[in-house]
């Protein structure tokens, strides 16, 4: 039976997904979805099968070049942590936070505003404003899940609305022949799920909004259970850090500046800036994988000389962080190369032509009602592959195609529909980096965060579905985004009302189980 480019190539992704949702176990799971994409690619041999799992594709990511510099980059970062923590910079940190953040609303909001400030990129994000927060959100009892939507829901959703960062840089590489930062720009007012994800998320907050599993989550942070399931994979982590007790705030901020600013001039300089390039085209055509990897171990040295002059840590302690830091990075490292490798499975079977085929027969006459058919298929495709960045690669050529010389301003809002259906379908999916990051940085266990997070990203997602239905028709950026707004405040105030309703009742079951007693 011939598989290739049929619906069979997306079956692998979505048995992991099943499969890490029923098992709560995401290795096992990965590795089988890997073993049915193998079977299905090799006809079902046994030799072809366990060649194409390690030669195509363990071996095959892990020898890719950029996937490599991530990783790098993810060593240079939990070394950076393992620095600060022992320098005394966290602790500090925590200290003057708990000092200067009074409430729970506080902590979250500082998470939000430290989220949006890290726009550079999502992998830097997701693991600086954890490292940063964490013993913040702790002291007020915040749970780890929670922290993790917070930290999740600021990465990739910031990320794909600022211009300057590496997921603007990937966009406007995708859109041949035409000014593709500039339709990055033209696109951020319809871009609904990021703006709306944002809006919920602080919304929430101030309205002190939970439900789904996370209310449950949220419930036992306050009688001090952070975690709520057995599974608590960092539980020890602070436990074995022996931080300088003479560490101070700049041990924290001067690492977080020297990497944000090292990192800017490790991804301009990979664009060709100090070759006479223009700022921004240096950022969009920079490769953000070797930026970051750069920026990190230039932005670690700096950490390092600093503690050593400082001398709140000699050098030999630092050098042992390297250790600290990988194994720290151990569980993400192993998820994101499983993760990768059922990415190769699927696009071995022909997952990137299937979805192309299926867009370019539904653009015939639905046009207006095209950007709410190309988000859901963005969603899908990036929840089942676990790569925003695949599904902007494959949709946003298409779109262009679709749209070239006819109507220019119903392609933005498309290209727009297909950045925020990969955003979407990358936030709620179990294999996507950017959420096992996000576990990682919240040192929260990843299928917890999926769990806890799917119920909040599908309330954004339906949001989103109905603003792209009305941009479709209206195509006017700012009609349409006041809409959307009002859309999200009014979903936010439902919610709301059923949760004081949801107390009431249970105040009232309380009450007569007392009168029964």
């Amino acid at each position: 039976m011939n598989m290739y480019a049929t619906f069979w190539a997306l079956v692998p992704a979505i048995v992991a997904i099943a499969l890490a949702l029923i098992t709560k176990e995401v290795y096992s799971s990965l590795f089988v979805g890997i073993t049915v994409g193998a079977l299905f690619y090799s006809g079902f041999n046994l030799e072809k099968t366990v060649l194409h799992i390690f030669n195509d594709g363990i071996v095959g990511v892990l020898t890719d070049s950029y996937n490599v510099g991530i990783l790098v980059f993810l060593v240079i970062l939990g070394t950076m942590v393992a620095l600060m923590n022992k320098a005394g910079g966290s602790a500090a940190f925590g200290k003057w936070a708990a000092e200067h953040i009074k409430s729970k609303v506080g902590a979250q909001l500082a998470t939000v505003l430290l989220g949006a400030l890290i726009f550079i990129d999502d992998y830097f994000n997701c693991l600086t404003v954890g490292s940063v927060m964490l013993p913040v959100t702790d002291k007020h009892k915040v749970s780890r899940a929670k922290l993790a939507y917070l930290i999740d829901a600021t990465a990739a959703p910031v990320c794909i609305i600022a211009p300057i960062s590496s997921w603007a840089a990937a966009v406007s590489g995708f859109v041949e022949g035409e000014d593709g930062l500039s339709l990055f720009v033209r696109a951020i007012p319809y871009n609904y799920y990021a703006l709306l994800t944002i809006v919920m998320m602080v919304g929430m907050v101030l309205l002190k909004i939970e439900f789904g599993p996370m209310a449950l989550h949220e419930k036992n942070a306050l009688s001090g259970d952070l975690y709520t399931t057995p599974e608590r994979p960092y539980a020890n982590a602070s436990q074995n850090e022996e931080g300088n007790a003479n560490g101070k705030v700049i041990d924290l901020l001067i690492p977080i500046i020297s990497l944000v600013v090292c990192c800017v001039i490790g991804m301009i300089y990979t664009g060709g800036f100090f070759d006479g390039t223009d700022f921004v085209t240096a950022f969009s055509q920079s490769d953000a994988s070797v930026g970051l990897a750069l920026g990190s171990f230039f932005g670690m040295l700096i950490t390092i000389v600093l503690y050593v002059v400082r001398r709140v840590l000699p050098f030999r302690k630092c050098m042992e962080c390297l250790p600290e830091g990988f194994k720290a990075m151990v569980p993400a490292i192993l998820i994101l190369t499983f993760a990768w490798t059922l990415k190769a499975m699927t696009d071995s079977l022909g997952a990137k032509e299937y979805v192309a085929g299926m867009m370019e027969s539904a653009a015939g006459g639905l046009m207006a009602f095209l950007p709410a058919i190309i988000f859901l298929v963005g969603c899908f495709l990036a929840f089942a592959t676990g790569t925003s960045w695949g599904t902007f690669g494959i949709l946003i050529p298409i779109v262009v195609a679709v749209f070239a010389n006819t109507n220019e301003h119903l392609m933005v809002i498309s290209i727009s529909a297909c950045m925020a259906g990969a955003v979407c379908g990358d936030h709620c999916s179990p294999i996507s980096d950017t959420t096992i990051m996000a576990s990682a940085g919240a040192q929260c266990e990843h299928v917890n965060h999926v769990s806890t997070q799917l119920p909040y990203a599908l309330v954004a997602a339906g949001v989103s579905f109905v603003s792209y239905l009305i941009a479709g028709f209206v195509q006017n950026a700012a009609i349409c985004l006041i809409i959307a707004m009002i859309l999200m405040l009014g979903t936010l105030l439902v919610l709301r009302q059923m949760n004081v309703k949801r107390a009431s009742e249970a105040k009232e079951v309380r009450a007569a189980e007392r009168k029964v007693s």
